[in-house]
């Protein structure tokens, strides 16, 4: 793992360890959670159809007293909520969201997210993977999910299990 990759992750861990991850977890909960420490609502919208045609499969958009998090509607339910995630770790980690006027009366520009190459894609990316096997590996495990797809993940992210603190 590059010393980029492990500060990302560092970073990551320190955000997870101030989430209080619902077991079993509840996205709807989590949204709730951060609106509180925010101080403003979490709303979650499809993506308009020409956005999700140009490529595009998530995005947040926050005004003074509102965050907006649209994700792909034509997907599965858990890349669906992958992208949600996706976009709380935006928010999680402070970056700049696309930034929408409410007193206007236009609808504000919508930029996608289109690609993982900038440092704050990634780090959006991994904590959204990281809160996945962190919610995933909280519930009750049967014998025949040992090795499975989850630890092959957590292998690739670089998450070793039982030495993530949780």
């Amino acid at each position: 793992m590059s010393h980029r990759q492990l500060s990302i992750r560092k970073r990551c861990e320190n955000i997870l360890g101030h989430l209080d991850l619902t077991h079993p977890f509840s996205l709807d909960v989590l949204c709730r959670r951060i609106a509180e420490q925010r101080g403003r609502p979490i709303r979650l919208h499809p993506l308009p159809k020409e956005a999700a045609e140009s490529g595009v499969c998530g995005l947040w958009v926050g005004t003074a007293s509102i965050d907006y998090v649209f994700y792909e509607a034509q997907t599965t339910p858990l890349h669906r909520e992958h992208i949600v995630l996706h976009e709380l770790g935006h928010i999680l980690f402070g970056h700049h969201s696309l930034e929408g006027e409410e007193s206007d009366g236009h609808a504000p520009v919508v930029l996608g997210r289109t690609n993982y190459t900038t440092r704050q894609e990634q780090e959006a990316e991994m904590l959204a993977s990281m809160i996945r096997i962190r919610t995933a590996n909280a519930g009750p495990r049967t014998p025949a999910q040992g090795r499975g797809t989850l630890a092959r993940l957590e292998s690739a992210m670089g998450y070793a299990r039982g030495t993530d603190g949780g």
